[in-house]
């Protein structure tokens, strides 16, 4: 993963003396742009390092190389409980070690399954688009595999299509919270992003009405349902009008739907409504596992899609094979619809599980969901709440690491999938639930 590689070439800089003891690490956003990453990733990392004991944050002037390192390991101090990183939960009625081992062993036995190590077309391979129209027909009207694209995961698809259509300095509108990875993408694209006001039903369409009309917009980036982070989904009538504003004002559109197959109800994609202005994203990473590294990309056109499989073959080449091929068995033979839904199923109860500990507080979720969205009280910043959490063992995301407007509201992301279990899960969700409460030492005067 890419926090660890982070934090293990910080140890390994602090044990050559590249890095002195007692030395103040950049600020985590300075961080992430220099390496190229997410928010998200680095703060992962400087979670990880402080549990190792490498590094010690004093609040209100940074985080630091711990003074006290000796000659040995630095994971020493008990595991932070993550509520961080925003993955399915694990649930326990089925075994994910077991169904990749048998998946894979029946795709390698197949007649041709060692085709599947060998190097493939940057589309993907004919079996695995058509296995992806089955899977994304439920949602997609009239989908067909010569529009479809296999990438190797959401964010390279998501680079790729800005690197197909946009150039440096070009105009992105979002939600004034949005998916950290398309700020990693604009960052290191150049793109500017327009933030869009949102309500409890996600991007308001006046909203984008009028930035079109005073802004020279070249895309939409939307996460339609269950939003990452506000956990909104935009009902059918407010994705047709966000569509048909699109059409209007010639904006194209970036649909990145990775919790729709969570939903038990079925959502109609902006990608039926526009489909010739809407490059639709699905990756299986929150509704299966991360680990398969596959998403499909539906384009507007064949030929779209054949152009987008050109950037892909400078970049990263194909998606991986083995992994796409292991994820057409299972949405043919029915794996994947049922590891979706006993994931919607843990989801739900780690919900129900949440809201009795969280109740009393202000906080937006949905049911199937693997994340929340908590508001803080007035006197806490969600960066010094944040940082207050991860010292008393719990890491959680604040608001900042989603924002494009430069005063985010003061809330946090909390993910339920993360935490091996409920009763883990549970013990964060108290800590956090009593840590609330207190006053912050970092409190704004109120006047």
């Amino acid at each position: 993963m890419k926090y660890l590689g982070i934090v293990e070439a910080l140890e390994t800089d602090v044990r050559s003396g590249r890095v002195a003891r007692g030395d103040r690490l950049p600020p985590q956003r300075a961080i992430a742009e220099a390496l190229g990453v997410d928010l998200t990733t680095v703060t992962r990392a400087f979670n990880e390092a402080r549990r190792r004991g490498l590094v010690s944050a004093q609040a209100g002037r940074g985080t630091f190389i711990s003074e006290t390192l000796d000659g040995k390991s630095f994971d020493q101090s008990p595991p932070l409980i993550d509520l961080s990183m925003n993955i399915p939960s694990q649930p326990s009625e089925l075994d994910l070690r077991k169904l990749v081992s048998s998946g894979i062993a029946g795709v390698l036995g197949s007649q041709k399954g060692l085709l599947h190590l060998h190097y493939q077309e940057s589309t993907g391979s004919e079996p695995d688009r058509v296995a992806a129209e089955s899977w994304l027909g439920s949602r997609i009207e009239d989908v067909t595999s010569e529009r479809i694209v296999v990438t190797g995961g959401a964010q390279s698809a998501l680079f790729a299509v800005c690197e197909l259509l946009l150039k440096r300095g070009d105009l992105v509108a979002a939600g004034a919270m949005t998916y950290p990875g398309l700020k990693a993408v604009a960052i290191q694209k150049g793109l500017l992003i327009a933030p869009l006001d949102m309500d409890d039903n996600g991007i308001v369409p006046e909203a984008f009405e009028k930035a079109c009309q005073v802004q020279a917009l070249k895309m939409l980036y939307v996460v339609p349902s269950i939003d990452n982070p506000t956990t909104a989904t935009i009902p059918e009538d407010r994705r047709r009008k966000l569509a048909a504003i699109a059409r209007r004002h010639g904006v194209v559109i970036v649909e990145d739907d990775p919790y729709a197959p969570l939903r038990p109800d079925r959502s109609i994609a902006l990608a039926e409504f526009a489909p010739d202005i809407t490059w639709h994203i699905a990756t299986l990473s929150k509704c299966a596992t991360p680990a398969l590294r596959v998403a499909y990309v539906v384009a507007p056109s064949q030929t779209s899609a054949l152009r987008l499989a050109g950037v892909l073959r400078a970049t990263l080449l194909m998606a991986p094979p083995l992994m796409s091929a292991l994820a057409s068995r299972w949405i043919v033979d029915g794996t994947l619809q049922e590891l979706t839904k006993a994931i919607r199923c843990e989801n739900a109860e780690r919900q129900k599980l949440a809201s009795s500990i969280l109740g009393h507080l202000r906080f937006a979720a949905d049911p199937y969901g693997h994340h929340l969205w908590l508001r803080l009280p007035d006197h806490w910043r969600a960066t010094d709440f944040a940082g207050h959490a991860d010292r008393a063992g719990v890491s959680i995301v604040p608001s900042s690491a989603f924002a494009t407007a430069t005063y985010p509201m003061e809330a946090v992301r909390i993910s339920l999938g993360v935490a091996p279990d409920r009763g883990d899960l549970e013990d964060g969700l108290t800590l956090l639930s009593n840590l609330i409460s207190q006053p912050s030492i970092d409190a704004r005067a109120v006047v």
